[in-house]
């Protein structure tokens, strides 16, 4: 069976100055609107923090998916579940406990992620898939909007998409970095469901249009992998 596509615009190209308004362009189609959260140690860059998030998730009713760019989640990932992130992921490069950070994001009702850099070995996975609800596959280095996607990234896609499949449990597979809608089919039929869109959506004229545009570009990407003969690879899994 196909599967359920969720669109996650980021707000690192959108204008951070009126970030709340920002987000209202894409709320009402999103599935989640991706806030990206940079501390300039980890990334070379710098965004916002928690009290930034707190105040937005507070301002209204927004389903959040916070992606910590962060040295220290250990510390600081729990809080963003508790200030009403739906969900929350860290990178496993930076993170010293992973199962301790899912065990105890998900005691704080939000889902489960971890993220993984170009360079990091899907491998690393192994022993933690039970403890994830998301792996975000990053198909650009992070901490900066506008780059160009990495196409070898899609068979990291599928190698993480059988690790999630072989666990029997629901585990997301979200991409993000370059996704836009010459590359978000490639990633659907690897076996992703999950988008994170910065430049595509808030870059274009449009941005609640452009969502749904991606939105149907993914889905008929996944049922059209769905039904090639004999499959039980990635783009095949309800």
């Amino acid at each position: 069976m196909p599967m359920e596509v969720r669109i996650c615009p980021s707000v690192l190209n959108a204008d951070l100055s009126r970030l709340a308004e920002e987000v209202g362009r894409v709320a009402g189609v999103c599935d989640f609107v991706h806030l990206d959260v940079m501390d300039n140690h980890f990334v070379p860059n710098l965004t916002f923090g928690l009290p930034v998030v707190a105040s937005l998730l507070a301002s209204g009713d927004i389903e959040a998916d916070c992606h910590l760019m962060i040295e220290d989640p250990d510390r600081w990932a729990p809080a963003y579940a508790e200030v009403g992130a739906a969900s929350v992921t860290f990178h496993l490069e930076a993170a010293r406990d992973p199962v301790r950070i899912c065990r105890d994001l998900r005691g704080a009702g939000a889902r489960a992620g971890i993220a993984v850099k170009p360079a990091t070995d899907a491998a690393a996975l192994a022993g933690l898939m039970d403890s994830l609800d998301m792996v975000l596959v990053m198909t650009v280095e992070p901490g900066f909007g506008r780059q160009a996607f990495i196409p070898q990234m899609l068979a990291k896609v599928q190698q993480v998409r059988r690790m999630a499949d072989a666990t029997g449990t629901d585990i997301w597979i979200q991409v993000d970095g370059g996704v836009s809608e010459s590359t978000i089919e490639a990633c659907a039929q690897a076996g992703a469901d999950a988008f994170v869109a910065g430049s595509a959506v808030f870059g274009s004229d449009d941005p609640a249009a452009m969502v749904q545009r991606l939105r149907m570009l993914a889905q008929g990407a996944s049922e059209q992998a769905s039904t090639w003969p004999g499959s039980n690879e990635p783009g095949s899994h309800g």
